[in-house]
């Protein structure tokens, strides 16, 4: 079996807020965002989540990160399409990226969370005949190439300038660092196919299987068979881990109860699309990265993404990211940038 070595690590953090505060629950999630930033992570995500208490704009919020942060990678995982403007999402991702001096990774879902609800609040016209699966988000990533609109000969003017039109402002590396959340044989592919980057998770269908492990093996298999000649195959795996060594009692028979309530989940495949879900990696350190090291599909990754528990505290995201950064990645292989004699650029 081969030996787990990890890269890159991320956490990827919901955003959770109070009904009635929001603002102090965005607050603590821009300051994990900072404190994962000393610790030498390399990435810190965040969740676009529509109707629940969390980030609905994660272009606004990861704007917001930018100008807190100075070096990690900002990412979000994942803006469901259906409910985007091609146009003018890439709009909100281009400004962003570029306030943040190129440290955007942006990833993409298709459907549409909550659409019988939100459908006819977002579109004029019968939004069920409209394009919003992989096709939408194609016209995003092509926006962001910068092509310009019109013919050679079409300028527009505005105060001061006349320019050729296109999206502004544009930078052409941010399309580059766009990624899609697979979970299916064909979404895999069509990532692929497209060049871009692969967000692989806690769950995948069951296609012609019932283990989990065989299924997202898979899944990374038909992934980097379709990538075309000379992309490199960049995957970020995304794994729930939650160390014991760094907290109190409480926090231990917390973390032990979160843990049991979704472990029969993972027992058999779920509902008519065979959903497969993967067991949470919970324990001492030395537990975690006996797992680890026994699951394949880490071996076969050099990213990793710690996918934080909804409706935790602050101060319980703080202690696991610190025992993951002291205690377990560093075995793993990883390094923090500070330590690291090639820092990975900002692309």
């Amino acid at each position: 079996m081969s030996t787990p070595r990890i890269t890159s690590l991320a956490f990827l953090t919901p955003g959770n807020f109070a009904d009635d505060d929001p603002d102090t629950g965005l607050e603590e999630t821009l300051q994990l965002f900072e404190y994962g930033e000393r610790l030498g992570f390399d990435g810190a995500w965040i969740r676009q989540r529509h109707l629940e208490h969390g980030v609905g704009s994660a272009a606004v919020f990861l704007a917001a990160a930018g100008q807190r942060t100075g070096r990690i990678e900002l990412g979000t995982a994942v803006i469901p399409i259906g409910y985007e403007s091609p146009f003018r999402l890439a709009e909100d991702l281009a400004l962003a990226d570029v306030l943040s001096h190129g440290r955007l990774q942006v990833g993409f879902s298709t459907g549409m969370p909550h659409a019988e609800l939100l459908g006819d609040l977002v579109y004029d016209g019968d939004w069920r005949s409209f394009d919003l699966s992989y096709g939408r988000v194609a016209r995003v990533v092509d926006n962001l190439r910068g092509g310009y609109l019109g013919g050679p000969d079409t300028v527009i003017q505005s105060p001061g300038n006349t320019q050729r039109p296109r999206l502004q402002p544009h930078n052409p590396g941010l399309v580059d660092r766009i990624w899609y959340g697979g979970g299916s044989l064909r979404s895999a592919r069509w990532a692929g196919e497209h060049g871009l980057n692969l967000l692989s998770g806690n769950i995948v269908g069951g296609e012609g299987t019932d283990d989990f492990t065989t299924a997202q093996l898979n899944l990374l298999a038909e992934y980097r068979r379709a990538l075309p000649d000379g992309r490199p195959a960049r995957v970020a795996l995304g794994r729930v881990i939650v160390p014991f060594d760094g907290a109190d009692a409480a926090g231990r028979a917390r973390y032990r109860e979160y843990a049991a309530t979704r472990h029969a989940r993972t027992l058999a495949p779920q509902g008519p699309r065979r959903i497969l879900f993967a067991p949470d990696v919970v324990g001492t350190a030395e537990q975690i990265l006996e797992q680890l090291a026994a699951d394949p599909v880490v071996a076969a990754v050099s990213e990793l993404r710690l996918e934080l528990p909804y409706e935790f505290r602050r101060e319980e995201y703080e202690q696991i990211l610190d025992d993951v950064r002291r205690l377990i990645a560093p075995e793993l292989g990883w390094r923090p940038v500070a330590e690291s004699v090639a820092p990975l650029p900002l692309r």
